[in-house]
């Protein structure tokens, strides 16, 4: 079968090739056979190509991708939560190996079976669609009609926080680094969205009448934590989930010491570390029907089968592009 593989750290449209491996055989007790449908290529999947991610693969060479659609070809004895036919979200963190594959093997108990959707759709599933959820619950109690600010709103996440947010009641502030990304965002169903700049607080206030949001979403770091900080209310907070900028967080201390502005963080992967197995099954779950009735999508840009991975991933990295890129190992 086909797999995709890196023997060194670099620009991953570079390092990343197409390899011929061994079929991972039947399943054992308790394991399960999948066939990869679906798997998006994440900012975070190139960071770790590069070497620059928070985790590494502790060896090289190493299987890229991160997560993914699969549908469960064979399960093997003692399994009794999915069976043959089902799709299921698939992570690395549960799985051991990378998602740009055309098969897996893995512990049949990490699986959720999931409703028939869009598989491209719900091949985000495993990771950007809770992150989004889970950095709206997890930190500060919003109510309807509360004010929540992010950056990076035509990312993935953002889509989501977007999406999500408007389900539940609350009104966002959606900035982005460009003018040319105005538009998608807006026609994903935003209402204020904003280019980032020095004057972003004032710009804040005018919109909301002075109700500062209490919750700030950053994907960026640098500059842009600083204007997020200054444009929520006092004794707010920012939650940190990325380095777009490729700098530190930088909050002036007049918002943390006379303004008492919180700073956090928040990443998946300590969650699938810490959270009981039966809580991510729930939040796989209701996740999944949002996605299969519409209310959670993001802008597919393009789809690649195994052999174009190079291709795939220069146009994953490449800027200004509006959508997510997608390998397709069964293409």
């Amino acid at each position: 079968m086909r797999a995709t593989e890196y023997s060194e750290y670099g620009t991953p449209a570079e390092v990343v090739t197409c390899i011929d491996v061994d079929d991972p055989g039947p399943p054992g007790s308790g394991e399960a056979i999948l066939e990869i449908v679906a798997s998006p290529i994440n900012p975070s999947d190139l960071l770790r190509i590069q070497g620059a991610y928070g985790t590494s693969p502790g060896s090289l060479p190493a299987r890229a991708g991160s997560q993914g659609l699969g549908r469960v070809v064979e399960a093997g004895p003692d399994v009794d939560n999915v069976s043959a036919g089902d799709l299921v979200p698939v992570h690395v963190f549960f799985t051991g190996g990378g998602t740009w594959a055309e098969r897996l093997k893995c512990p049949a108990a990490v699986l959720t079976p999931l409703p028939e959707a869009d598989p491209l759709q719900l091949a985000m599933l495993p990771v950007n669609p809770p992150t989004a959820a889970l950095m709206l619950s997890d930190f500060v109690t919003l109510a309807p009609g509360d004010w929540v600010i992010q950056n990076a709103a035509n990312s993935t996440v953002g889509h989501y926080l977007t999406q999500l947010a408007a389900a539940q009641g609350l009104r966002t502030i959606d900035v982005v680094r460009r003018e040319g990304a105005v538009a998608g965002v807006r026609e994903a169903g935003a209402e204020h969205v904003l280019v980032s700049g020095p004057d972003l607080p004032e710009r804040v206030a005018e919109i909301t009448g002075g109700e500062l949001p209490r919750l700030a979403i950053d994907a960026v770091a640098g500059d842009d934590t600083e204007r997020l900080a200054s444009s929520v209310a006092e004794g707010g907070t920012v939650v940190n989930y990325g380095l777009l900028s490729g700098e530190a967080c930088r909050i002036h201390p007049r918002d943390i010491v006379f303004r008492r502005v919180n700073l956090d963080g928040f990443w998946m992967q300590t969650y699938f570390q810490e959270a009981p197995r039966e809580q991510l099954h729930g939040l796989y779950a209701k996740l999944a029907r949002l996605i299969a009735d519409g209310r959670l999508h993001i802008p597919v840009a393009a789809t690649y089968g195994l052999d174009a991975i190079g291709e795939a991933l220069a146009h994953a990295a490449s800027g200004g592009r509006d959508g997510k890129v997608f390998v397709t190992p069964q293409a």
